[in-house]
């Protein structure tokens, strides 16, 4: 794993504006997939508005940056009939924003990258398995079973790069993993709800904890990462789902969905929350107009944007991370993992911009 720069930050090279050469030529743009809509809409963030759409596989669930930040991979994890594979993924080259051909990948929930670049990992969500599999090709390299991770969804990476921690949506839990050796390290059930439904996870700026939103308990758990233990929960609120750390470090963007039904409409109350790293308190918190819906998305290069999904309510949200001001954009039906392009950073760790 490349060094970390700043020891009290990890997240020092992904600053406002610190874009790797590796993204030049890259389109300023906001890649939207709509998951009911089998399509990526595109956004141009200066105008707001939908300049290109274009059909994916079954399901897009996530747009995710490759390791070498010059890929952007459409996970699509709908059963796919075709060569009796179920799922795919699609590239998109951020230099011109169009696809390429689709790749049979099998039950792409989500995806990371390891530390060093040399494997892609594929969450298989239904088949609660981790996939290592070549980052360019996908052709698979070994698999990691992970039997008592009912949903594993969501990761983060330790400071080293040495472990990570997914979310096991379906059973409250979170689930440790050895990168070097690849293999299962255990399991922590998150304490305060008996029918916990974790989602996002990130690492603190120093590496000590790790936070993790929990959209059945309205809130975000601290975790210690080295001892696996819970420490403390913020309340943010209800169906905390997906977390942004701010392009300075100090400052983690939590959306929370709303109540209601997981894979319904919710009944409102979707906002953003505001936890400042270093006194671990919400220090703001943003109503979505008429409720709304925020799910996935990230920060602007410059980190004056909040780019999120607004899931159940078929648009895109653009936040001022200063005001908290929203401007909501129309886009397919039921918009998921949004990502948006180019983000600073010396590589990606996966999902819609982990970057380090």
């Amino acid at each position: 794993m490349p060094p970390v720069v700043d020891p009290d930050n990890l997240y020092s090279e992904a600053g406002a504006n610190l874009l790797s050469p590796a993204t030049a030529g890259a389109l300023s743009r906001v890649y939207v997939p709509n998951r009911r809509s089998n399509s990526v809409d595109v956004i141009d963030p200066a105008t707001r508005k939908v300049i290109d759409s274009f059909k994916v596989g079954i399901s897009p669930q996530h747009i995710v940056p490759s390791w070498d930040l010059k890929t952007l991979w459409v996970v699509n994890n709908g059963h796919e009939l075709r060569k009796g594979v179920d799922g795919s993924v699609t590239p998109i080259d951020p230099r011109t924003g169009k696809p390429g051909p689709e790749i049979p990948v099998e039950d792409p929930y989500n995806l990371y990258f390891t530390p060093d670049g040399s494997s892609a990992i594929v969450v298989a969500e239904m088949h609660k398995r981790l996939d290592f599999r070549d980052p360019h090709t996908m052709a698979l390299q070994m698999s990691l079973e992970t039997p008592d991770c009912n949903g594993i969804n969501h990761a983060d990476f330790s400071i080293d790069g040495r472990y990570a921690i997914f979310t096991c949506e379906f059973d409250g839990t979170l689930a440790k993993i050895d990168m070097v050796n690849r293999k299962v390290l255990g399991y922590l059930p998150l304490p305060l709800a008996k029918h916990g439904m974790p989602q996002d996870i990130r690492i603190s700026p120093d590496g000590d904890v790790f936070y993790v939103a929990d959209m059945h308990v309205g809130g975000v758990y601290v975790i210690d990462g080295a001892s696996f233990r819970f420490v403390t929960f913020i309340p943010t609120g209800p169906g905390a789902h997906g977390l942004y750390p701010s392009r300075d470090g100090t400052r983690l963007y939590v959306s929370n969905r709303g109540s209601g039904m997981v894979f319904a409409k919710p009944h409102g109350e979707g906002s953003i929350s505001v936890i400042d790293f270093a006194t671990r308190k919400v220090v703001a918190n943003w109503p979505i107009p008429g409720g709304g819906s925020p799910d996935m998305g990230n920060v602007s290069a410059d980190g004056s944007h909040l780019w999120l999904s607004g899931r159940f309510d078929d648009v895109v949200y653009d936040i001022d991370t200063a005001t908290g001001a929203i401007t909501q954009i129309k886009v397919g039906r039921e918009p998921h993992g949004l990502t948006v392009w180019p983000q600073p950073g010396r590589y990606s760790l996966g999902h819609t911009g982990n970057m380090r």
